[in-house]
């Protein structure tokens, strides 16, 4: 179809490129981390689960100095609870123009298993209430959550007192 002129030839030269990299990605290659970019309509449903579920909502960035020191310890506990009832979800306040620059490599580089979003709502003074009437805006900013039970943290976390928490919210009836 291409050479009979009925497809414009940019759309075959396209096609091709695409077709070759589809079949000759090398094999066992990471796949790029999906990263959404979401106002904060499309962020608030994951802070209203109902389930029996432990949620926890961190909100950083990889120019926060504690945000990035309390990553480990995030990860860790994504780690060691993977087969228990938590979802973690980490909400990044970087730019969207940043993802490619530095979220993706800041992922990578620390291995990060939680899902990562980035979280671009101009309306900054609206949401931070809405997350909790706590919060001063300053991050790291924490919410652990099971159902209605829910504690905002806005400081960053060792391992020993996120575990502790996430334990508690766990075993919670």
């Amino acid at each position: 179809m291409c050479a009979s002129g009925k497809i414009p030839g940019i759309f075959c030269r396209t096609g091709a490129v695409l077709l070759f990299l589809t079949v000759f990605a090398w094999p066992g290659r990471a796949q790029e981390p999906d990263i959404p970019v979401f106002d904060f309509s499309g962020i608030r449903p994951f802070l209203e689960q109902t389930d029996d579920t432990t949620y926890l909502i961190n909100f950083w960035a990889t120019w926060c100095t504690p945000c990035v020191e309390e990553m480990p310890a995030i990860n860790e506990i994504a780690r060691k609870y993977r087969d228990r009832k938590l979802s973690i979800l980490l909400v990044s306040l970087d730019f969207p123009t940043h993802i490619e620059t530095r979220v993706i490599p800041f992922i990578r580089e620390h291995r990060l298993i939680p899902r990562v979003v980035v979280l671009d709502d101009p309306d900054a003074d609206r949401w931070i209430r809405e997350v909790s009437s706590r919060w001063s805006g300053a991050i790291p900013a924490t919410l652990i959550y099971r159902n209605e039970k829910r504690d905002f943290y806005e400081k960053s976390f060792t391992y020993q007192e996120l575990e502790t928490i996430v334990k508690l919210k766990l075993d919670q009836p």
